[in-house]
């Protein structure tokens, strides 16, 4: 019979430890994106692929905000964030630092998630849009790349979190023997 982990056992990382354990070379850009639990449970996410950065554009909400944290769970003190003002100006930085710049959109360019191939040493910014507009026109002029989550139904959308997390778990195993031994 199956028996549920305890929350004692599952070995969580302090909150000052967590700080100094490496991170994954991936930022996050949630551009424009309006719903505060949204942001929080990208938050979520983040910390749990020991993600860099998130970088907060345009209207995004910042914490602390109780909306936020209604899904983030306190993640917005383990993962590093900042708020941008100007997506092209932030862009332009982390391209100066070598970051590579995805785009998660459906655009004329577009690859299936499928065939994309990071490579384990790049450090890739992965920008996702607001929930209605997807990402600003000033992203698309900028970007490295643009992959596309396969998707079969009429909607063709998921939400913002849930490509998150599609992204990231894509991206983790594609790159898991570079990191074998890293990560618990």
């Amino acid at each position: 019979m199956f028996k549920k982990t305890k929350v004692d056992d599952l070995k969580r990382i302090e909150l000052e430890q967590i700080k100094k354990t490496p991170k994954r070379k991936i930022i996050i850009i949630l551009d424009n994106v309006r719903s505060l639990n949204n942001i929080g449970s990208c938050f979520r996410t983040c910390d749990a692929f020991l993600i860099e950065k998130i970088y907060l554009i345009g209207i995004s909400g910042k914490p602390p905000n109780k909306d936020i944290e209604r899904t983030a769970l306190g993640s917005t003190n383990s993962v590093q964030w900042d708020y941008a003002k100007s997506i092209v100006d932030l862009e332009n930085n982390l391209k100066s630092d070598d970051w590579k710049i995805i785009l998660v959109e459906q655009t004329n360019k577009s690859i299936d998630l499928k065939k994309f191939q990071p490579n384990p040493t790049d450090k890739i910014a992965f920008v996702f849009g607001n929930e209605v507009f997807g990402v600003s026109d000033e992203a698309l002029e900028i970007c490295d790349g643009a992959i596309e989550i396969p998707q079969f139904g009429t909607k063709h959308s998921f939400n913002i979190s849930v490509s998150l997390g599609i992204v990231l778990w894509d991206h983790y195993t594609k790159t898991i023997k570079a990191h074998k031994g890293k990560e618990a």
